[in-house]
């Protein structure tokens, strides 16, 4: 084979290994097995051990040098790796933003990006060919680690570019995954080595290491979310820049998402944690800045850090403990959730037994068996989850794996999986803890209101079989309860007075009550708001449904497949065979005014002159909204007598705080 035609397939072939590099690394889309690109790889490696005159520095195989530096330098940055400043309150965040616009001289876009708790770094590419990787250091000086950094596989050698910048400068965290953790102190322990304690300390050790045949075996892994000193770059803004170095084949850091106002920032941001603990790699924040470049230039930058970005932080804490048992409990949705019972241990000043272990694909992923010793954390608001296994610690080979159930424990349906989703339900609407979830839900404040229809009484009325669905509740008999433990004639004449009561609640409340999925008591008011009726709501298309504001495609498609059902149908026709009030009434939908339009209101503490529903209902009628919780969204909190932390929470964010006169002065009635 000729020079040039060998020369061309070598080129070929390690296009073709970039190629997959970036669908796996940076896309999370492989094309090909693990085994195909071992292959690819191996060819490769032949090829140029046959040809090694032919040899390139950017090539995959060069990753790993023959041997250790003797040292490591020290190289000036050409711009400063300042610090972050930040905080642990949403409402100094809130105030950080707020100031910031002001000195913007008006509303910014904002992005928010996780915050992977790992070890800076900075990589340095000319002309398309990777030439330098930095520690931070102290920020003016850092570590040449490029040795190292050219070991991980996350980090293109060549950017996928044919016109690539002259100079690229891209900074970004050096981490290692959870389950990386557990398989390296496997390894460790087979050799008889003491086992590493976190995932930073690892990878902060490892990317300092002299000798990169060893930091290579730690399978490290990079994000990258910011710019050092670039000539050429196309990009901007942010969300541009990290798409920009993704068409490069350099990972850009994941779920950002970029925002038109500080306060939906804020609220994102309590959304974001809640995905937390589906990470298979630590995080200990958030990290929330401007997305235009040039906004940032105006601001500069502090001696230490830039003025126009800040951390929401949270204190993490682990504790190691064993796994006594999993157990599976279903929902009123019947989605079928694992619990982790631990042995007890102290996290975070309280004593932890239990922890979430959100669904099958995780026990899975992370190989949870009981009997483990665990790492369970607790982290912000975040409910304790087990972050890892310590594998090290499994004596026994013969732990069998755990099993989710293919049946459902309650009820021995066969259990199904969500298509596309992840959660796995018991389909059998009549399954009994099914039915018992969903009646304690039916009589919960929110939704029907029953009083003296507590958890305890729900399981009885379930288990004796005088309750398997709604309408049961409304055929109950004085003399039927009586039978019933705790029940006398007083509490019993008590309770069905209080279930006829409830059916006047009125059509938002029932739609809350039925549990349809993604269907809480805020669509549940804007449906009953919107359409008036439940005839009306039955005859809408999903088309019409998702047109309906803060309801959208899939929580139409929820309603609409829940109404024309056999189940939801028969249970809405025995509803109103019973006498329930479908409809609400033309005083709480008619529209009164506009003076609200737009503004989110919360109500809190003790009224004198509403009661909760009249207040949300007035606010609504006059073109506002209503949310049970305070946040930088937040327009108004209406609060009365005993209000208590959400009051505290208002001020720290600055919400407007009226009281009953005040809401009244707002509507224009005195």
């Amino acid at each position: 084979m000729e020079q040039n035609s060998i020369k061309n397939k070598l080129e070929a072939l390690r296009r073709e290994i970039r190629r997959h590099d970036q669908k796996y690394y940076v896309e999370a889309a492989p094309l090909i097995s693990d085994l195909e690109y071992d292959r690819l790889h191996q060819q490769l490696v032949e090829l140029e051990r046959e040809h090694p005159e032919l040899v390139t520095p950017d090539s995959p195989t060069q990753r790993v040098g023959d041997s250790p530096v003797s040292y490591l330098e020290q190289v000036e940055h050409t711009v400063p790796m300042l610090s972050i400043d930040n905080t642990y309150s949403i409402a100094e965040l809130v105030d950080f933003g707020t100031k910031t616009e002001q000195a913007l001289g008006g509303p910014a876009e904002w992005v928010v990006e996780l915050k992977i708790d790992g070890v800076a770094a900075t990589l340095i590419y000319e002309d398309g060919l990777f030439v330098r990787g930095l520690t931070r250091g102290n920020g003016r000086l850092g570590d040449d680690i490029t040795h190292n950094l050219r070991t991980i596989a996350d980090i293109p050698l060549k950017l996928a570019s044919d016109d690539p910048p002259p100079l690229l400068e891209v900074r970004g965290e050096i981490y290692m995954t959870n389950q990386e953790l557990v398989a390296l102190n496997e390894r460790q322990e087979t050799a008889g080595l003491p086992p590493f304690m976190n995932t930073r300390n690892v990878t902060a050790g490892s990317i300092r290491l002299l000798d990169p045949r060893i930091c290579a075996s730690r399978n490290l892994r990079m994000f990258c979310h910011g710019t050092g000193y670039c000539e050429g770059l196309k990009s901007d803004n942010h969300l541009d820049f990290l798409t920009e170095i993704g068409t490069y084949g350099i990972p850009p850091t994941p779920d950002v998402l970029g925002l038109p106002s500080i306060q939906r920032t804020a609220e994102y941001c309590e959304q974001l944690i809640e995905k937390v603990p589906e990470l298979d790699f630590e995080v200990d924040g958030l990290v929330v800045k401007l997305n235009r470049f040039a906004q940032r230039k105006e601001l500069g930058a502090r001696s230490k850090s830039p003025r126009w970005l800040i951390a929401y932080k949270w204190e993490k804490y682990e504790a190691v403990t064993k796994l006594k048992s999993i157990e599976v409990q279903v929902g009123k949705t019947g989605a079928i959730t694992p619990v982790a019972n631990l042995e007890p241990v102290e996290l975070a000043g309280t004593i932890v037994s239990r922890a979430s272990l959100h669904n099958a694909d995780e026990i899975a992923r992370k190989d949870i068996r009981v009997g483990d010793t665990v790492v369970v954390e607790k982290a912000g608001k975040i409910i304790p989850h087990i972050v890892r296994v310590e594998k090290h610690e499994r004596k026994s080979t013969a732990i069998p794996k755990f099993q989710f159930p293919v049946c459902c424990p309650e009820c021995s349906s066969l259990l199904v999986k969500d298509k596309g989703g992840v959660y796995i339900r018991c389909p059998n609407l009549q399954c009994p803890a099914q039915v018992k979830e969903r009646v304690r839900y039916f009589a919960s404040r929110n939704a029907m209101d029953i009083e003296g229809l507590g958890d305890k009484l729900v399981d009885q009325l379930v288990s004796s079989g005088l309750v398997s669905r709604y309408g049961d509740v409304y055929r109950l008999r004085v003399d039927q309860l009586l039978g019933l433990e705790r029940m006398g004639r007083k509490s019993s004449e008590k309770l069905i007075a209080a279930i006829e009561l409830s059916k006047t609640h009125g059509l938002a409340r029932l739609l809350n009550g039925l549990s349809i999925r993604h269907v809480g008591i805020t669509v549940a008011r804007v449906l009953a708001h919107h359409f008036g009726s439940l005839e009306r709501l039955q005859n809408a298309s999903t088309e019409e449904l998702a047109n309906v504001n803060e309801v959208g495609d899939i929580i139409a498609v929820s309603v609409h497949d829940y109404l024309h059902s056999d189940f939801g149908r028969e249970t809405v026709e025995d509803l109103i065979a019973i006498g329930l009030k479908v409809e609400e009434a033309q005083s709480e939908t008619e529209l009164l005014g506009n003076q609200l339009e737009g503004k989110t209101f919360v109500v809190t503490g003790t009224l004198n002159q509403y009661n909760r529903d009249e207040i949300q209902q007035l606010i609504m009628q006059h073109g506002g909204k209503t949310s049970s919780s305070v946040s930088g969204k937040t327009d108004f909190l209406i609060a009365g007598a005993k209000a208590g932390s959400k009051r505290s929470k208002a001020e720290k964010l600055g919400v407007a705080i009226l009281d009953e006169e005040g809401f009244q002065r707002l509507l224009g009635d005195s």
